[in-house]
């Protein structure tokens, strides 16, 4: 899991990776998955270079940005698209502290991207490509990049999200990050819940530890640390291993969560408190 990445690019490394990103960084610019219609690719102007048209054209910039991203230059891949405010306003450290996500969504890029055709309205683009996941695959169906005109030169994104960044400025990743922990955290509360589950079938209708679960279920290796997720996950058992329930804090609160979640056989509950674990009698208040 990892900081999930803007909207049009996270549809598509979901489309192709079936990877839960946690980037709400938690959909780049648009949905870059949804097929392109026969039409409009029939009405797609010819790929202009920046050669014969002076500046980059809105093909070389979509092409110029999956380079950078699959050479993991994250900062010059963001300063080609709306992002900009928001990776131009962190600090040393912040981008440090996020780096180890843009890695990981680095490493679903796609092998190849295949750019068919572009369409300019005013200040608006339309870029076609067709994505090659790896080396001998065929390519994906068409699927359109929204750019936008800025300052002379063309911007990967659509003014929703621009205006999204704009507000958030230097924090519009973190709160992306945090987002698309939020979300996974559930997911991994209901893996846990099924994982006691067969346990519990299997030994006499008794529940376990943490430790003990992780070891007896490999798919939950990655909550052992909060690495990935940006959270503490933690499994309460009675004394008698009848009953347990589990939770969930932030590692870091505000910064990779900041609801911290608790469940038992009613469900899941969560909640802003300060990074401190929810209790039973606490988490429906």
């Amino acid at each position: 899991m990892s900081v999930s990445l803007p909207r049009f690019f996270r549809s598509h490394l979901l489309s192709f990776s079936g990877a839960v990103l946690l980037f709400p960084l938690a959909a780049l610019l648009v949905a870059f998955a949804a097929p392109v219609s026969t039409e409009a690719q029939q009405t797609a102007a010819p790929i202009t270079t920046s050669a014969t048209a002076g500046a980059p054209t809105p093909s070389d910039v979509v092409r110029e940005f999956y380079r950078a991203w699959r050479e993991k230059r994250f900062r010059d891949a963001f300063m080609m698209s709306i992002h900009r405010p928001a990776i131009e306003s962190l600090s040393a450290e912040e981008y440090e502290d996020l780096r180890p996500d843009f890695e990981r969504n680095a490493a679903l890029m796609p092998f190849k991207v295949e750019i068919s055709g572009e369409q300019i309205s005013g200040d608006t683009a339309t870029v076609f490509v067709r994505y090659v996941e790896h080396a001998g695959d065929s390519p994906s169906d068409t699927a359109p990049v929204m750019l936008l005109g800025a300052g002379g030169t063309w911007i990967i994104g659509d003014r929703a999200e621009q205006e999204e960044v704009k507000k958030a400025g230097r924090e519009f990743f973190f709160n992306a990050r945090i987002e698309q922990h939020q979300q996974d955290v559930e997911a991994v509360l209901v893996r846990i819940a099924n994982a006691q589950a067969l346990y519990s079938v299997q030994h006499g209708g008794l529940c376990t530890d943490l430790r003990t679960l992780v070891a007896a279920t490999p798919s939950l290796k990655d909550i052992e640390t909060s690495d990935s997720t940006g959270y503490h996950f933690r499994i309460n058992v009675s004394k008698n291993a009848k009953v347990c329930t589990a939770g969930a804090e932030p590692a870091r609160y505000g910064r990779t969560g900041r609801l911290s979640f608790f469940m038992d056989q009613t469900g899941i509950t969560k909640k802003d408190n300060e990074g401190k674990p929810l209790k039973g009698s606490t988490a429906r208040k």
